[in-house]
């Protein structure tokens, strides 16, 4: 069973994160679990960076991650998405910084909850985890959804990719909301 609640705000900019209280009680995925405790963390804004994402970077290294992570000004949607699959112990992609790297990562799938999803955006991609989705757009978990790990409406026509971690099963299927609000328009 998922309940869902939201509170409905003007557009902005970047559309604040849906503000959804998740209850699942099917099979979750477990870097699903990695990523929910994440939600709320936040760039630091100006030159400094935030302690936790460059952590994640240095755990990972240019070894997983394809570049020697500079700051938290860099956009780290992919940095998050390889957090959360390696604590778990699944493979990430080679140079899995990028969101277009996660296109071609796994195999793919239908959406369901945990999977990768990658879309285009202006100036680049994004990567994010399924959560749901509603008639025009998927609900995303992700790393640097304005500047913070939250969950956001993605329009569904931007999305390039649905992946899923190759020989890990899934029990689980779409997620279906009648949940409305903004949709984010560009994610960096």
């Amino acid at each position: 069973m998922m309940i869902v609640k939201q509170r409905r705000q003007a557009p902005a900019a970047h559309p604040p994160p849906l503000n959804l209280k998740l209850e699942i009680s099917m099979a979750e995925p477990a870097w699903m679990a990695v990523a929910r405790a994440l939600i709320g963390v936040r760039e630091t804004p100006g030159p400094a960076n935030t302690p936790r994402i460059m952590k994640w970077a240095a755990d990972l290294g240019p070894k997983i991650l394809g570049i020697l992570y500079p700051d938290d000004a860099t956009p780290w949607c992919g940095l998050f998405t390889a957090h959360c699959i390696n604590a778990v112990g699944v493979k990430t992609p080679a140079i899995a910084v990028r969101a277009s790297a996660w296109a071609t990562w796994g195999v793919p799938v239908t959406p369901r909850l945990g999977a990768v999803l990658v879309f285009m955006r202006p100036g680049g991609g994004h990567v994010g985890f399924y959560v749901a989705q509603d008639a025009t757009a998927f609900h995303v978990l992700g790393g640097n959804q304005g500047d913070a790990v939250s969950i956001t409406r993605i329009a569904k026509d931007r999305v390039v990719a649905c992946r899923w971690p190759a020989g890990v099963p899934s029990l689980t299927g779409p997620v279906l909301l009648t949940a409305g609000g903004a949709v984010s328009q560009n994610e960096a």
